[in-house]
């Protein structure tokens, strides 16, 4: 019986792309394969035929590639090309969170090691998700949202409480806040159910779905309590919304209608006995409306952020100066390493160090954007859109709480202030916004 041409085709056909995927000559194959015939023929029975077929020849090539080095990196080659991984915001996020090892290292030198730790952890994490597809992650969206949610209950549940706030669970060796990790988590899960829902979005029932699994979320960590990540988190959605296709008249309905409403918030939270916001809460919000009546308590901390910035003028005291009389050595802001890290830098880098590091910031928030730009799905500009607006988002609340345009707050400064989970997660986000710039659409 005479073999069918199509049979013969596609024979060739796969010789051929094995041969091109291996970078090895059909001679060399051969070789191969008969060396490999007379090894494992001295122990097992085996057919010659069978051996040199090309199913089996092609899935024993497979396992001899995977156990080597070389090979994974040939592989990488092949789905990626290296050409577009974009060093430009590799070099940007390594250089910020060395200014960052710096400052830590002014505010609080026995923190310095730590914080090296976390930036070559974060490093390595960025690196290694840099280059998992992130269409794979993505697909798995709902166990994201599950672990997320069991992660916040286990704080409410486990969690260690600090100052009155139980937002850490003690892992042994280190403490892990699962609120960092929730913003990253929510990029991820909002950029697959937005992307499924694109044609959809402007509907009711999806918007409606959007706000009722994000609430979980907010409400677990309102709860902690953690109102500044509450706010945060909320205003990243909104982004996310808008990246989703939501359209920008419906946003600005909103913002018409929710910024009467905050101010009227405002109003009831300064009134006695009002039921949704904390004592600390309330005093921090009066501390931020008369700073001068509650200079000695509530608004102590914030008042000397903005004299340690103000005293540093245009180009510092110093880096690391021993001067009595700044904020860093007399003790006048508690935590300067995290909350109040832009104080320090202020201060010891004056004018010059302030705009610097904002300029770092903002041209790692215009090349995630860049990367968004040239996706190839709806999915990959919203997780590059998403980690943008969060790297925003927070870098604006926590330099608005060292110059006190806003109330006091506890977000940290993204890359730049000390605390290893809030390190990694950011480095996680660049690393899922590297591997959407190894897949661009090459036809935009």
């Amino acid at each position: 019986m005479s073999v069918p041409s199509v049979t013969i085709a596609k024979d060739r056909l796969r010789n051929l792309l094995i041969t091109d995927r291996i970078q090895c000559t059909p001679d060399m194959i051969e070789f191969l394969t008969s060396d490999l015939y007379q090894t494992i023929s001295k122990y097992i029975e085996i057919s010659r035929n069978n051996l040199m077929s090309n199913n089996t020849h092609g899935y024993t090539y497979k396992i001899y590639r995977r156990k080597t080095l070389k090979s994974f990196f040939t592989n990488l080659k092949q789905r990626y090309n290296i050409r577009d991984y974009k060093i430009s915001l590799v070099f940007l996020v390594t250089l910020i969170s060395l200014v960052g090892i710096l400052m830590v290292r002014s505010a609080r030198p026995d923190l310095m090691n730590r914080q090296i730790m976390g930036v070559c952890l974060g490093l390595i994490v960025m690196f290694i998700i840099s280059f998992i597809d992130y269409k794979w992650i993505l697909n798995l969206y709902w166990p994201l949202y599950a672990l997320n949610i069991v992660m916040l209950l286990a704080v409410l549940v486990f969690g260690t409480k600090v100052n009155g706030a139980r937002r850490w669970l003690n892992l042994g060796f280190t403490q892990f806040q699962p609120s960092d990790l929730t913003k990253i988590l929510m990029i991820l899960f909002f950029a697959k159910f937005l992307m499924e829902r694109e044609q959809k979005i402007k509907e009711p029932k999806t918007i409606i779905q959007a706000i009722a699994l994000i609430l979980p979320s907010l409400a677990l960590i309102y709860k902690q309590p953690n109102l500044s990540t509450t706010i945060c988190i909320a205003a990243l959605f909104a982004v996310l919304l808008y990246l989703g296709g939501l359209s920008y008249k419906l946003i600005g309905t909103v913002l018409v209608i929710t910024i009467p409403t905050i101010i009227i918030l405002l109003v009831v939270a300064i009134q006695p006995n009002q039921p949704f916001l904390k004592d600390y809460q309330q005093e921090r919000i009066l501390a931020w409306l008369e700073p001068e009546k509650y200079a000695d308590d509530e608004s102590y901390q914030q008042l000397n952020s903005v004299m340690a910035i103000g005293s540093g003028q245009l180009t510092g005291k110093g880096y690391d100066n021993d001067a009595t009389t700044s904020v860093k050595n007399g003790n006048f802001v508690s935590e300067p390493q995290t909350d109040f890290i832009f104080a320090i830098i202020g201060e010891e880098l004056g004018f010059v160090g302030c705009c610097g590091v904002i300029i770092l910031l903002l041209l790692i928030v215009i090349e995630c954007i860049l990367i968004g730009l040239k996706a190839k799905d709806t999915g990959g500009r919203i997780i590059c859109g998403g980690v943008a607006s969060l790297i925003g988002i927070q870098s604006f609340i926590n330099v608005s709480v060292a110059t006190m345009i806003f109330p006091n707050t506890g977000l940290s400064l993204p890359f730049v202030s000390y605390g290893l989970t809030s390190v990694v997660c950011f480095f996680m986000g660049i690393g899922f916004v590297l591997n959407v710039g190894l897949q661009p659409n090459k036809y935009q």
